[in-house]
């Protein structure tokens, strides 16, 4: 059997996603209530059967590196693990220069164990996927680099790293480009192009002497998807992997083809409203499937009276463990674990990390608030756009009021 390795690229700074990435790594930031952005890209590759792969970590890795060694461990016994890797330096007093130097400066990883294929990917895209699949295309492809796409509407072409297929020969890169404005559309669907995924399968001798060239390149930016995917293509040896080849077992017509990435506030945000609707556009719950992550020992969810009587209303929301909701309102929100929410509060369209507290007849609304955040009684977020920023409260042009680890909201 051939032997795989897996490199899931976890050091971005994640400026984008401002505040929540102020004091964590990109791929640690929270989602769905109780996972971290990395548990999808972990979980999709242990349920496809990997059972060595690394973890390249960079900025502010602290949280990243405990949850990865308090959630996934491995038995040893077979060879297998989940290793967090900082940047080490190997190659000279620098960090990353880049997603390709990431892996140049981690070749000793490699080497140590001689790998056929190598698989790597992003640690903040929200997915399912059976790599298994894509392996064995690319095996049957002869190809040295195969990328994961995904078909997007082609007026979305410019957000994304298009490819460009042969028509003759389909999956086979022609060109890859960078954010386009005017691309074609494919020849089966004229509507559609298919968006790089950031996920790809490689000989391993290919990818290992793809980069030592590119690191000898003074003009490169050492990246993945910029530099070393349009080497394989000018050399006509980069395949493409259709995800609408992939099934993942468990998945409806629904999610099937699901794929976000969630580098910006806003796509975080939607992507978290793609999870409560009654058939949610991303399924938590196919259990064929896992997403894994690390269980919290917290008593389970509970919604209650106030003193007064009022009843507790919860709508299209999901509720981690260990929060208790006491005569308050909540639509269409997500909220972490241990949290409290008091008589009379109204929380709607709101994602809301643990530990937080929204005290009596306070109303939280299209907001993001980090852990352990308070909300005073009868304070608001999230109605004002001026009365936020006047509290020092980020607020993206969409919207969406932002607040950062361990503030409290007063009242205006």
């Amino acid at each position: 059997m051939a032997k795989i390795f897996g490199i899931v690229l976890a050091g971005g700074e994640g400026k984008r996603l401002m505040p929540l990435t102020e004091d964590r790594a990109k791929p640690a930031v929270p989602f769905g209530g109780q996972y971290r952005l990395i548990d999808f890209a972990l979980s999709n590759l242990i349920n496809s059967g990997l059972r060595q792969i690394v973890v390249l970590t960079q900025y502010k890795s602290h949280s990243l590196d405990r949850h990865i060694s308090q959630l996934w461990r491995m038995n040893g016994l077979l060879g297998s693990y989940i290793a967090s890797v900082p940047a080490q330096q190997r190659l000279g007093k620098r960090w990353f220069q880049g997603s390709a130097d990431a892996i140049l400066q981690s070749l000793n990883l490699v080497y140590d164990e001689h790998p056929d294929y190598i698989v790597v990917v992003g640690a903040d895209h929200v997915y399912r996927m059976d790599f298994d699949q894509m392996i064995e295309a690319h095996i049957a492809s002869g190809a040295d680099a195969t990328v994961a796409a995904i078909r997007q509407p082609i007026s979305l072409a410019n957000q994304f790293g298009v490819i460009d297929i042969d028509p003759e020969e389909p999956t086979r890169i022609r060109e890859f480009l960078e954010k386009p404005q005017d691309p074609e559309g494919l020849p089966d669907s004229p509507g559609e192009v298919l968006a790089s995924m950031g996920n790809y399968v490689f000989t391993a001798q290919a990818l290992i002497d793809e980069v030592l060239r590119d690191g000898d390149r003074p003009d490169s930016n050492h990246d993945m998807g910029g530099d070393i995917i349009p080497a394989f293509v000018e050399r006509g040896t980069a395949g493409v992997y259709d995800m609408k080849r992939n099934t993942v077992p468990g998945a409806s017509p629904r999610d099937r083809y699901y794929w976000r990435d969630v580098g910006t506030i806003d796509s975080y945000f939607e992507a978290h409203q793609d999870l409560i609707s009654v058939l949610p556009v991303f399924n938590l719950y196919n259990q064929e499937w896992p997403i894994f992550t690390q269980q919290v020992n917290m008593p389970p969810a509970k919604f209650t009276r106030d003193a007064r009587g009022t009843l507790s209303t919860v709508i299209d929301s999901l509720v981690a463990g260990g929060t208790v909701v006491s005569g308050a309102h909540i639509e269409r929100s997500v909220l972490g674990t241990g949290g409290i929410v008091e008589s009379g509060a109204h929380v709607s369209d709101s994602i809301i990390f643990e530990n937080a507290r929204i005290k009596p007849g306070a109303t939280v609304r299209r907001a993001i608030l980090d852990k352990n955040v308070v909300v005073e009684a009868g304070a608001s977020i999230g109605i004002s756009r001026d009365a936020d920023m006047a509290r020092g409260f980020a607020v993206t042009p969409s919207g969406i009021t932002l607040v950062g680890k361990n503030a409290v909201v007063p009242v205006a």
